[in-house]
């Protein structure tokens, strides 16, 4: 049950709600026959608890200066409970809660949770108390024994009604809860949660997930569930989806299914009133869709991830002819920048957060120069060099004594965090680990040349075209997406390759269209040819499809030890003890345009 002693009342509500950007719209029900039912929503979380960036050792302060952490949206939720009513508020998540950030990785790998460990975000989510939670598609990360022990903590259901048996096609999770709402009165609102999770996670935890598990697209599914929640009484439904609003996929066709299909399920799903959107990473104020059948309007949003924000959906309910009907609907965020964290949860939380600060600022080696990832992105630079040259130095060794240990090695490597760099002198584990934000293992593939070539292709596909040589800012090279147009190609879907016994050179010729960049492809100073034959390290992600790459999925895997990539680099440098970039950095590839090299600003 929630704590009453939580809630925010009169002036402490009112001022808190203020300062994060609450609009006190009136209710359009009457007053005597209705209410305003609000739906509280919080997505990818992806384990922020507190204010604190784990990488920097230092409070988080972007560029947009956001706050982030659960502990911050704490206090929204109880000022939201003081102004609204606990009664007429329920709150609920759309996933990627337990994957994220050191502290999600402390406690599935270090201090993994158990019968007498209880995941940080579990216990606060808890103390929250949220009605549901959809799953994420990070929540897989782990492997499902760990997921199902996070499950079990949770005081509250964790949905996904689109996660299906092998074999049975039955949910393998609750598909959805009924909450019911008290109105004085009336007779009680009755509220139907479904969860839909995404069916990217057959390619993305493969690993984990083939032989288990099923990820069927979420328009059919909430074609299946809706009526039945309607059925058992539900006079109020509400999605809470793990699936962005773009209607896109990163995957290609490799599903048949859209990987960002809120909007779909709005349009195609009669009988939803609102859907809480994840997944994405994008600020939704409010989007009003119409259903393709009935013509009715469904509201939907998107809070920012890590906590930055805190959706409402206001639904505006009425008794007509004795049954209970949304006559309103609408939509809007809240900032926690102002907002404190939440007293009890920073104090009962703060020994499972500072064991994570201990582990991650502890000394494992020393570098002989410093590394930035800064402009990883648009030229070749040491820090994805290092990461290259551990990947391919750990296949190398688990092929020796195969058939397959005379083949070169290549790596692939992408810029996934722009912030992250090893300083010159110590190093501590979240140095090395800020190179590699996400939990992916290591794999290694045949590939042929001419498979090759088209991969980096593929991967040139992230620069826009250009006339001349510029010179230009490096935002004006890239597609990768930002809040005004967010379907370009993120930092994460941009790999670079490099060879370990000999260097891999190519060039990226960005005056040339796509699928013609590619020139020059030498290893050791030779041509590579189209049958010249490669054994090539990479992430179970990509391997198994994650941003539509060419030849990946179907291609002979050499090795697969589900070794974890950032624990890779963490071991390597806890091993060699000292880092020296002159030891495996090289300038191998370059931007050009019709030949000459690109000139970028700064």
């Amino acid at each position: 049950m929630i704590s009453r002693r939580n809630l925010l009342a009169g002036g402490a509500a009112a001022g808190v709600l203020a300062a994060a950007g609450f609009d006190p719209r009136p209710s359009l029900a009457g007053p005597d026959r209705g209410f305003r039912l609000t739906v509280m929503g919080t997505t990818d979380l992806h384990s922020h608890l507190f204010n604190w960036d784990y990488f920097k050792n230092a409070e988080y302060d972007d560029a947009q200066h956001n706050d982030v952490g659960v502990a911050k949206i704490a206090t929204l939720v109880d000022a939201v409970r003081g102004e609204r009513g606990e009664e007429t508020t329920l709150l609920v998540d759309a996933g990627d809660t337990i994957q994220g950030t050191p502290l999600g990785t402390y406690y599935a790998k270090i201090e993994p949770i158990s019968d007498t460990v209880v995941h940080p975000m579990a216990r606060a989510m808890n103390m929250m108390g949220y009605d549901a939670a959809a799953l994420g598609n990070h929540e897989f990360n782990y492997g499902i024994p760990l997921l199902r022990t996070f499950q079990d903590q949770l005081d509250f259901p964790l949905l996904g009604a689109n996660a299906v048996d092998w074999q049975g096609h039955e949910p393998a999770f609750p598909p959805y809860v009924i909450r019911t709402v008290r109105v004085p009165g009336h007779r009680p609102l009755k509220v139907g949660i479904l969860g839909l999770t995404n069916p990217g996670i057959a390619i993305w935890d493969k690993a984990n997930v083939e032989g288990r598990m099923r990820f069927p697209g979420l328009v059919a599914v909430a074609r299946r569930w809706v009526p039945r929640l309607r059925a058992a009484g539900a006079d109020v439904v509400v999605v809470s989806a793990h699936s962005g609003a773009t209607t896109s996929s990163s995957y290609g066709d490799a599903l048949p299914y859209y990987e960002n299909a809120s909007t779909l399920v709005a349009q195609d799903v009669p009988g939803i009133d609102a859907i809480l959107v994840g997944h994405a990473h994008l600020e939704v104020p409010e989007r009003i869709v119409r259903n393709r059948s009935t013509g009715a309007p469904v509201v939907l949003s998107e809070p920012l991830c890590f906590g930055e924000r805190l959706t409402l959906l206001e639904l505006d309910v009425e008794l007509v002819r004795g049954s209970w009907r949304v006559v309103d609907r609408h939509a809007q965020l809240l900032n926690s920048n102002t907002a404190d964290e939440r007293a009890d949860i920073k104090r009962v939380l703060t020994d499972a957060h500072q064991r994570v600060v201990t582990y991650v600022n502890s000394p494992i080696g020393t570098c002989k120069e410093a590394m930035s990832a800064a402009t990883s992105r648009y030229e070749d630079s040491a820090a994805l060099d290092f990461v290259n040259h551990v990947q391919a130095d750990a296949v190398k060794q688990g092929l020796a004594g195969s058939a397959s240990a005379d083949l070169p090695v290549l790596s692939i490597a992408a810029p996934f965090n722009r912030d992250a760099s090893i300083p010159a002198g110590q190093v501590s584990v979240r140095d090395v680990a800020g190179m590699y934000i996400y939990d992916n293992t290591l794999l290694a593939i045949a590939f042929t040349g001419g498979q090759l070539k088209d991969y980096l292709e593929k991967s040139a596909e992230y620069f826009k075209q250009v006339t001349g040589t510029g010179p230009y800012p490096p935002d004006d090279l890239t597609n990768a997406p930002t809040q005004t147009s967010p379907s370009g190609t993120p930092d994460y879907n941009y790999d670079v390759v490099a060879g370990l016994d000999g260097p891999l050179t190519y060039d990226i010729d960005i005056a040339k269209p796509v699928g013609s960049r590619i020139a020059n492809l030498a290893y050791g100073g030779a041509a590579v040819g189209d049958d010249q034959r490669f054994a090539l390290a990479i992430n179970n992600y990509r391997q198994s499809g994650g941003g539509g790459f060419p030849h990946v999925t179907d291609a002979e895997v050499l090795y697969n030890r589900q070794q974890d990539i950032r624990q890779l680099l963490i071991d390597w440098v806890t091993a060699t003890g000292e880092i020296d970039p002159a030891a495996f950095s090289s300038t191998d590839w370059k931007l050009v345009a019709n030949g000459r090299p690109v000139q970028i600003q700064g």
